[in-house]
């Protein structure tokens, strides 16, 4: 039997805060301009991305029908920059499959938006994210996730016992921030990895990029 859909996305938090700044100003200064944007792959992929096309359609379809609920504008509402106008635009925005070109290119994935900015630009990060999780939901296995694991909590250890030292804590000072929502192994480990990080190293780590995570785990 087929497995049942799982959506990489499902909320339209789920992106980087400069998303959401960069919006703002196209609405209010520049509303008529129109662009193109095209996925590029930059690395050589084990599995042809080409094999993904219609299980990347489907999760932009399902994309395509996720609104901005009235949680999501009050949270949005809490900072400041965020105009009241804005908001109201985004409560009755909504992302349209018909700005996309979805289709194989060889071994390739073509996926191109094109149209206004004021609705293509909202794609850049779910189109980047729902590749790599649906490319590296082919290569899941418990023990790549274990390893995942074991990594971060050596990386963890690491930067303790280096800022152990109070040498290094003066003339070393560390703090560092998260920016991994384009390039990540998927929504739950991204989760998982912002959790574990907040909890055994709130000291260093002081947020994330990640409009979600960042509320969802009280961070900046």
């Amino acid at each position: 039997m087929p497995e049942p859909f799982k959506p990489a996305i499902s909320t339209l938090l789920d992106t980087d805060l400069y998303k959401f700044t960069m919006w703002q100003v196209m609405l209010h200064h520049n509303p008529e301009a129109t662009g193109v944007t095209q996925f590029i792959c930059r690395n050589a992929p084990q599995i042809p991305l080409s094999r993904l096309v219609d299980d990347v359609r489907e999760q932009l379809e399902y994309l395509c029908s996720l609104r901005f609920t009235d949680h999501d504008i009050a949270l949005l509402g809490t900072r400041a920059y965020i105009k009241k106008d804005f908001l109201e635009w985004l409560g009755i925005f909504r992302l349209q499959m018909k700005f996309l070109e979805i289709a194989a290119d060889g071994d390739g994935l073509r996926i191109v938006a094109r149209g206004p900015l004021l609705h293509i630009t909202a794609f850049e990060i779910f189109v980047l994210s729902i590749v790599n999780e649906l490319y590296f939901r082919r290569l899941a296995t418990p023990a790549v996730l274990a390893e995942g694991r074991r990594r971060l909590a050596a990386k963890i250890e690491h930067l303790k016992s280096f800022m152990a030292d109070p040498r290094n804590q003066r003339q070393h000072p560390y703090e560092f921030f998260d920016f991994g929502t384009r390039r990540r192994f998927s929504r739950e480990w991204h989760d998982e990895v912002i959790a574990t990080l907040a909890r055994e190293v709130p000291q260093y780590f002081r947020g994330t990029s990640n409009v979600e995570l960042a509320f969802k785990h009280g961070l900046v």
